[in-house]
């Protein structure tokens, strides 16, 4: 899958061979946001447009737009793993949030 942003939101999106045209949608949001296009300058378009669409239509209804990844998120593991990731952050002089995005940064690349 390929990414794209607009205002803040991260779309992904493929090539339809059969279909003849690229697809995408918005990540990260409960609400289903998609657009297409033939080329790569009309899917940019399509994002956009669909992206503006969303927030129209979310101030039209007096809603507040979802907003992508608050960068808050609640992980469950296992008492010994999150015990060593405590001790191995307490090791390193930071806090565990720390520690955790340290570790997902190094993970991701």
């Amino acid at each position: 899958m390929n990414t794209m942003n607009y205002k803040g939101y991260e779309a992904i999106f493929e090539f339809d061979a059969d279909a003849g045209c690229f697809h995408g949608e918005l990540v990260g949001l409960r609400d289903v946001v998609t657009f297409e296009g033939r080329s790569v300058e009309e899917l940019q378009a399509a994002l956009a447009d669909s992206v503006d669409d969303y927030l129209d239509f979310c101030a039209s209804r007096g809603e507040a737009p979802e907003r992508p990844f608050s960068g808050r998120f609640v992980v469950r593991t296992e008492p010994d793993l999150h015990r060593a990731a405590a001790v191995a952050a307490k090791r390193d002089g930071v806090s565990l949030n720390k520690w955790v995005a340290k570790a997902l940064q190094q993970a991701l690349g």
